[in-house]
């Protein structure tokens, strides 16, 4: 199993339009094949950041979501507001970690 956690921190004021956004990419996400769980929260200590959290069946299917035109879209909406981003990728059992 993969698990990916990713925190992405977005300028004041942006995070209503994100949070739309993330919607879209996430009901998309959520029907893929491989996609075991994909959610988002708040941050309590900074209100400009989100963290999300998602579960893979296997590395393959965390590749094929990276390359899903709703994945691709949401990339594009975030890179003009992302202030700071984020991302871990875990090998459950395998004790690997990537840091993108």
């Amino acid at each position: 199993m993969i698990y990916v956690i990713a925190e992405l921190t977005f300028r004041p004021g942006t995070l209503a339009d994100v949070m739309e956004e993330a919607q879209t990419c996430i009901a998309e996400t959520r029907k893929e094949d491989g996609c075991i769980a994909y959610d988002f929260f708040q941050s309590q200590t900074d209100q400009n950041q989100m963290v999300f959290v998602e579960r893979w069946r296997d590395r393959a299917a965390l590749d094929a979501h990276f390359k899903t035109p709703h994945l691709i879209a949401w990339r594009g909406a975030l890179m003009p507001v992302t202030t700071h981003r984020s991302v871990d990728i875990i090998e459950a059992g395998e004790g690997a970690v990537e840091r993108l």
